[in-house]
């Protein structure tokens, strides 16, 4: 299929961006890296009257370190992400889960922001924002707002963007002397939408872990932390009893739907095989 017809605009400013996005308002849609939009456009799933190409706004692009964050551009590819040795230092989890982000072709061309914009549930690095305490940059014709990646997804394909608003940039303290990180996801194929993942984030401490986030993807309609486990998990060390409570833990703090992928018991059984492992991970090189 070929996409519906749509007026192009490249705009070089942040200015002319919020101009076109009033001009058109709901009937506009931003493209960035297109990965997603691009094939949604050529299925005529999505239908806009414009498309704003902000591709050449460059304060939009780029990862840059500060004494206790590290920044991230919306326009930033997954490709220089995954290739960042200041990724790789000061955010672990981000440069492990962005390696099961699709394939290389689209992680060359797919925007980090893109992919927090959107807010596919199955998607590895909405659930690692959350887990590392993340905050979005949002601007507006009005100014901008910072918003916690715990109060910025709220359903699938739904965020606190608001129609006018562009994502800018979203921030990460940085990793300190105890912090540690793990990742996992099952997939069909390595590159496919996970079926169940989990990121996690702790600080260890002589064993035990303090503070741990525990935050699940595939398994609802946005991030899911697992509370109810990680606060059984908290302060004390990873042994096969402690990994066993946090594992039964998840029938309270999961819900999986019942859809074509697989029954909600499966999915439990899934994320429980995966507490597993992420636990094990977080206190391997203790």
């Amino acid at each position: 299929m070929k996409p519906a017809p749509f007026s192009y605009f490249r705009v070089a400013t942040l200015g002319e961006t919020f101009d076109r996005l009033e001009e058109f308002g709901q009937d506009a849609r931003i493209l960035a890296g297109g990965q997603s939009l691009v094939p949604a456009l050529a299925m005529r799933l999505s239908a806009p009257e414009a498309l704003v190409d902000i591709n050449p706004i460059g304060e939009l692009r780029g990862i840059s370190v500060t004494d206790r964050h590290i920044r991230i551009g919306a326009l930033t590819r997954h490709a220089e992400v995954e290739r960042s040795a200041e990724v790789a230092r000061h955010l672990p989890l981000i440069a492990e889960a962005i390696k099961f982000v699709a394939h290389p072709a689209i992680r060359n061309r797919g925007t980090f922001g893109g992919s927090i914009a959107l807010a596919d549930p199955a998607a590895e690095l909405p659930a690692c924002a959350c887990a590392l305490g993340a905050r979005f940059e949002i601007a507006s014709r009005t100014g901008r707002r910072v918003v916690a990646a715990d109060e910025f997804f709220h359903g699938m394909f739904e965020t606190s963007i608001e129609d006018g608003d562009v994502l800018v940039a979203a921030e990460f303290p940085r990793a300190n002397g105890n912090s540690r990180s793990a990742f996992a996801e099952l997939a069909r194929r390595h590159g496919d939408y996970a079926i169940v993942g989990l990121a996690a984030q702790a600080s260890v401490e002589r064993g035990a872990l303090i503070d741990p986030q525990l935050v699940f993807f595939g398994i609802g309609d946005r991030p899911v932390a697992a509370r109810t486990a990680a606060a059984g998990l908290n302060g004390g060390g990873v042994s096969d009893a402690s990994i066993k409570a946090a594992q039964d833990a998840l029938a309270a703090d999961l819900d999986p739907p019942n859809d074509l992928v697989g029954s909600p018991e499966f999915k439990l059984h899934l994320a429980r095989v995966l507490m597993g492992r992420v636990l094990r991970q977080l206190v391997a090189d203790q």
